[in-house]
């Protein structure tokens, strides 16, 4: 097929010069309305947990991603004592606005079994773990930090919490465990839900000391979740209820077009 000679602009009929530059225009702006298009297709889609569904899509698709190179052999890096910062890093305080109740209790909900109730002391009567490691939050800061408490694998056997038959969990046994731990805070105010993996990985604590002592209200008091394989947002403050489902609870940030996994 023949082509057309290609002349200099300058000696171009007016007509070709003129048919040229409308179509350099018309490509111009058929590039300007695709991404146009993509966005009015996203911000008409419907929602899904706080965000737009595709979007939604893709923070899922990362999250499978995530679960392909999670094990509970994979641990975080640790540190010494003296590593860690001398004054942790507050951060947050959706759900512990108002002071510590006098009468804490953890409170655990299982479908189909009596609520059980629990003092700091029950928690503290398990084997206490100490860890070193780098606290890190989705708003780009981290930072070393102590933190004492027991491992929450550990608390789910002593309790025989997290199966659907009533029997102390056993990772090889997955049908037998409820999919995810959803944790609140006392007054409801900020909750997570946490993958049942990820709960039982052995650097999971529930805490109650930090660098050596008692945390204070604005780390967490009494109780609270330090999960090194998930980001700040997952490590709820003053844990007042725990509950197991095989649907997935409700969340804090997932609610607001956060990611629901943000494992590291």
């Amino acid at each position: 097929m023949s082509q057309e000679p290609q002349l200099p602009e300058d000696t171009l009929p007016e007509s070709t010069a003129r048919r040229r530059m409308l179509k350099a225009f018309g490509w111009f702006a058929l590039a300007s309305a695709v991404p146009v298009g993509v966005y009015e297709w996203i911000k008409n889609s419907p929602g899904a947990q706080g965000v737009k569904r595709p979007l939604r899509n893709i923070l899922n698709a990362n999250e499978t991603i995530a679960r392909t190179y999670f094990s509970n052999t994979h641990l975080v890096p640790t540190y010494s004592v003296a590593e860690a910062a001398k004054k942790a890093r507050t951060n947050g305080y959706d759900g512990i606005k108002t002071p510590v109740p006098d009468d804490w209790k953890l409170q655990i909900e299982t479908p189909n079994r009596a609520p059980l109730l629990l003092t700091i002391e029950d928690v503290k009567a398990l084997p206490k773990q100490e860890m070193v490691y780098e606290f890190k939050c989705v708003e780009g800061w981290s930072q070393i930090q102590h933190w004492g408490g027991v491992r929450l694998s550990d608390f789910l056997e002593k309790y025989k919490l997290g199966t659907h038959s009533g029997n102390a969990p056993d990772p090889d046994n997955t049908d037998d465990l409820f999919r995810y731990i959803g944790l609140e805070t006392p007054d409801k105010g900020y909750y997570v839900g946490i993958d049942i993996e990820s709960a039982m990985h052995p650097q999971t604590l529930l805490a109650y000391e930090l660098n050596g002592e008692p945390i204070s209200a604005g780390h967490g008091a009494p109780l609270r979740l330090i999960i090194p394989v998930k980001y700040g947002v997952k490590n709820l403050k003053r844990i007042g209820r725990m509950f197991f489902a095989d649907e997935r609870p409700r969340d804090f940030w997932a609610e607001r077009g956060y990611d629901y996994y943000v494992g590291l």
